[in-house]
């Protein structure tokens, strides 16, 4: 059973800066696909950044430039660098995981959706 825990969300002024951070508990053997998303009030769930195993990364456009998506395969870890928040950028910022691969038996891995709870974030 898959679980995910984000951390790091808190209140900023225009400018400053967050890290928030992934971390899967469960299937200790997976190096996982993982995403970050965010949902404002009133407003649908939207992409933000995803990185899969082998470290291509997607940005959505208004995070390019400004977040900056990574893992840490030691610590199976996700990290969301966020530079010059804006206040529009408000929102709950949720993990998602949606693959496990397995690099030493490749026939343990498989996909699958997880989300996290979500780690709030406030620009001002």
């Amino acid at each position: 059973h898959v679980q995910l825990v984000e951390s790091g969300g808190g209140s900023v002024q225009a400018g400053e800066s967050l890290r928030l951070s992934c971390v899967p508990t469960g299937r200790p053997h997976c190096q996982w696909d993982m995403s970050w998303y965010r949902q404002a009030p009133g407003k649908v769930r939207e992409f933000v950044s995803g990185i899969v195993y082998g470290g291509t990364t997607t940005y959505a456009d208004f995070a390019e430039g400004r977040f900056t998506i990574s893992h840490d395969y030691m610590q199976k870890k996700s990290f969301l660098q966020m530079d010059s928040l804006k206040p529009e950028d408000t929102a709950t910022y949720y993990c998602k995981v949606t693959r496990c691969t397995v690099p030493s038996v490749p026939s343990l891995g498989g996909s699958l959706e997880v989300w996290g709870k979500g780690t709030q974030v406030t620009g001002s």
